[in-house]
């Protein structure tokens, strides 16, 4: 049994339920029943049909000796696509069984975690129960994603697993890896040995990301790993298992410097480089490869051939993004392929490219996904786009038709700063919890039809352990779960801090990481009429009490408490240090901030707070 399984019994019998029924993401429909289903002397799960045992099997591997028992937890196929479709399901717990109703096995696995989540807290009066319940519930949308970067950081093949195996309780169903960038290229290409010998590792750094020193002459390459091809095949299988898609992306034209670094012919260039440390490269990313020369294309083939034979998931994601074109511009060879292939400009040579991979991926029976930059000079035919700039790159495919997974940055993305900068590890940019889950995928004036869902995405450049992906994660990860999950009807913030309590509950027992940001204060530095500037401020989560002080000591519940006006830096002040009570113990963590960065905020465009 996987070392997760203790996990997913913290998970069931922490000390959590307290009706009413809370679940996450919100079902479609819950009607709690009298009485309770206990169990009692364990259960055994039945199934209808064969392709359900793996499901059964998933189920009765997490209970360990519960799943030893008699009393009975029912799968079964029914057809009527109609009301549950390919994920949906319907649950029913009466006081002598659960019975779980679903078109597909995927949709009976995801009435297993709703069943977890229902079960009853350990040591209860009553023994171990869920309380009796009608559920009917399936997705809004089909593809609903998380995106971990292993390129920036690599993490092992036993991390992903555990990735996955969080995931799956909030019925994400889709594991979008990262394997190649300037930072390190994480797949083994049987056809292409230096990939993972050179470009597979780079000089050790630590410290804040971008500002490294680069890689020192003859200084060894220590830092980095890769997966093969048979790691891989196991993290395909063990996502199989729980329903989950693995999406592999491989990062051209540009974000191509660990490639480069491999094989230098391939860039315009052709100049040798080390893997990127993590330092801004100072040649002003001379990362893209030659799209004037035959061999990028000899050796892409290779590589996408042995990907789509390794991958089972439909798409293939080439990336597409951050290309700077002015090698290109410049370069002799890509010069000609602008003349043979009469292209105007820059951005149609990236169009050709994006189109060629595509027939490319065609012929191997793949479809080609990417960010949206490959809309510049034209979209492939077939192409799917992952809008991550705001959500205008995936209006403009889906009003051409084209299909379109929305991950835009300030909703989405997962590595920016949770709360108060001053309280959390260094990056850049802001997207609070109530961000993530207040956004729709579906903008005003498109069919959506066209979007089929979307994803969190955590670039780690910044994230260097697996406890830090935990953290920048959850609870975003929930907010985003529900958002591809439930009914839009059905969002409610307030409702959702409560279930998402009981999840913080959950993962306490079960030693996963989360942030708390959420608890945090907000600071609003306003300008005043005398050029000047006064504080507001708030919290994210309602009903808390804000303490704050000017003397740069501590503050605790007696000390001033906000009540709702602006407050202005008294005479000789420069810091102000604020900290949230809720029921008068503190629940936020203390945030100290300086007169001079609140300052700076009062322009800014985008606050960073």
């Amino acid at each position: 049994m996987k070392v997760f399984s203790f996990v997913v019994l913290a998970f069931l019998f922490s000390n959590v339920y307290a009706g009413p029924i809370k679940l996450l993401p919100q079902p479609v429909s819950v009607t709690e029943k009298p009485g309770k289903f206990v169990f009692d002397g364990g259960v055994r799960v039945r199934v209808s049909d064969a392709s359900l045992q793996p499901a059964a099997d998933w189920f009765t591997g997490q209970l360990g000796a519960l799943g030893q028992g008699k009393k009975p937890v029912v799968l079964e196929l029914m057809k009527d696509r109609n009301l549950l479709g390919k994920e949906g399901y319907a649950l029913t717990v009466t006081p002598s069984e659960v019975r779980i109703k679903a078109n597909e096995a995927g949709g009976a696995f995801y009435g297993l975690q709703t069943l977890l989540q229902l079960m009853s807290p350990d040591g209860d009066a009553g023994g171990k129960w869920t309380p009796c319940v009608e559920i009917t519930d399936y997705p809004r949308f089909g593809w609903r994603g998380l995106m971990l970067d292993v390129s920036r950081h690599f993490f092992t093949k036993q991390e992903v697993e555990k990735y996955i195996d969080e995931m799956v309780r909030y019925k994400f169903n889709t594991l979008h890896l990262h394997l190649s960038d300037d930072q390190g290229w994480r797949l083994q290409i049987k056809g292409l040995p230096m990939l993972t010998k050179t470009g597979a590792w780079r000089v050790a750094r630590t410290g804040r990301w971008g500002e490294f020193m680069p890689a020192l002459a003859d200084e060894p390459a220590t830092e980095g790993g890769f997966y093969t091809q048979d790691d891989m095949r196991e993290i395909i299988e063990y996502a199989r298992k729980r329903f989950v898609t693995i999406l592999p992306e491989i990062d051209i034209p540009a974000h191509s410097l660990a490639l480069i670094a491999s094989y230098p012919n391939l860039s315009c260039t052709q100049l040798n480089y080390p893997v990127n440390a993590g330092f801004r490269n100072p040649t002003r990313d001379d990362n893209a490869l030659c799209i004037g020369n035959d061999s990028v294309f000899d050796v892409l083939d290779k590589i996408f051939t042995e990907l789509a034979a390794l991958f089972p998931s439909e798409y293939i994601h080439i990336g597409g993004d951050e290309a700077y074109k002015g090698f290109w511009a410049t370069c002799p060879k890509c010069k000609r392929r602008m003349e043979q292939e009469h292209l105007n400009n820059v951005d149609e040579l990236q169009s050709y490219f994006v189109k060629r991979m595509e027939k490319m991926l065609k012929a191997k029976g793949k479809k080609l996904i990417g960010w949206d930059e490959i809309l510049e000079g034209g979209l492939a035919p077939e192409a799917t786009v992952m809008s991550w700039r705001g959500m205008k790159g995936g209006i403009t495919a889906a009003r051409m038709n084209h299909q379109v997974v929305m991950t835009p940055w300030d909703f989405c993305y997962l590595d920016l700063y949770q709360g108060e900068s001053s309280a959390e590890p260094p990056t850049y940019g802001i997207c609070r919890l109530k961000d993530s889950y207040t956004y729709d995928p579906v903008p005003d004036s498109v069919d959506e039809k066209f979007i089929l869902g979307g994803q969190g995405n955590l670039w780690t450049e910044s994230v260097a352990n697996f406890r830090h992906v935990e953290y920048m994660t959850w609870p975003r990860g929930l907010a985003l779960a529900e958002v591809y999950w439930s009914p839009k009807s059905a969002r409610n913030w307030d409702n959702f801090t409560s279930r998402m309590e009981t999840e913080f509950r959950r993962m306490d027992a079960a030693d996963i990481k989360y942030a708390r940001s959420v608890y945090n204060a907000i600071l609003i530095p306003k300008r005043t009429q005398d050029r000047d500037f006064a504080i507001t401020m708030t919290t994210e989560v309602s009903g808390l009490d804000i303490y704050y002080t000017f003397d740069q000591t501590n503050p605790d519940k007696h000390y001033p408490k906000y009540d709702g006006e602006p407050v202005r830096f008294p005479m000789g002040a420069t810091q102000i240090n604020v900290i949230t009570y809720r029921d008068g113990k503190p629940i936020g963590a203390q945030v100290n901030v300086k007169k001079e960065d609140l300052a700076k905020r009062v322009n800014e465009a985008h606050h960073v707070y």
